[in-house]
């Protein structure tokens, strides 16, 4: 295996593990906002809406 190829599969290895920790943080902003009754400020459409947490698909 090159140099390059090595480097391209860390790479890789990185952005995957990076992808897994901001899904488990997600997952865990949900979690709290389902138990403690809170809602979220997201963007929809291009407009700021408030949307309670019981209102959004688990994933």
């Amino acid at each position: 295996m090159s140099k390059t190829q090595k480097n391209e599969c860390d790479v890789l290895l990185m952005q995957q593990r990076i992808d897994e920790g901001i899904l488990l943080a997600q997952r865990r902003l949900l979690n709290r906002g389902l138990h403690d009754d809170l809602s979220f400020i997201v963007c929809q459409g291009g407009r700021v809406c408030e949307v309670p947490a019981t209102k959004i698909l688990p994933f």
